[in-house]
């Protein structure tokens, strides 16, 4: 975990948050001044539409971080609510000691770099998922993607990736597993070639 790389005067300057289920630790469109790394616990980032359907845009959990995208963006708005999914603990991070620690901390600068490498790859991996109209060939390239084996928690979860509703999510995959075309077993799904 990326803060296990902070040696133990860093860690004392950071700042940790406890936060409870359902707690807002940032709305959206507040300023990002800080990155957060989250020690335990789930973190979403979720907007409504008009209709007051949750999106949620990413979901963070231990060892992961957030607002790195847009601590030093032109734009540094936060472009959804940061919000505990179960009580999590997190520490923050301001820009100017984040500087310090990246010029004066070789490992933590190389992991921090890693993260956002491996953040823009699922991105783009995001918006390509997106850019395919038909639902079948939109979980195909994800199946493909995740070396056609991917693991869910629920049918609304994988939907939610899909960018589909949870009714066309669950008929297409009837439908592939009468098809023969997929195998489901504990939670996995499995492209049958």
């Amino acid at each position: 975990m990326i803060y296990d790389l902070l040696n133990e005067e860093e860690k004392q300057l950071t700042k940790k948050i406890t936060l409870k289920k359902d707690e807002i630790l940032f709305k959206e469109g507040d300023i990002c001044k800080e990155i957060g790394i989250v020690l335990k616990g789930v973190i979403s980032i979720s907007s409504y539409t008009f209709n007051g359907k949750e999106i949620i845009y990413n979901t963070i959990t231990k060892g992961g971080i957030f607002g790195n995208n847009l601590l030093f963006s032109s734009e540094p708005y936060y472009k959804g609510n940061i919000i505990s999914k179960i009580d999590s603990e997190i520490i923050l991070i301001d820009k100017l000691f984040l500087k310090r620690i990246l010029k004066n901390n070789e490992e933590f600068l190389e992991e921090y770099l890693h993260i956002q490498s491996d953040f823009g790859k699922a991105l783009n991996n995001k918006i390509k998922v997106l850019s395919f109209y038909k639902g079948e060939d939109r979980f195909f390239y994800y199946l493909a993607s995740h070396n056609n084996s991917i693991r869910f928690r629920s049918i609304s979860e994988l939907a939610n990736e899909l960018n589909m509703s949870r009714e066309a999510t669950s008929r297409m995959i009837s439908k592939l597993k009468i098809e023969g075309k997929l195998f489901i077993k504990n939670n996995q799904i499995i492209h049958k070639e």
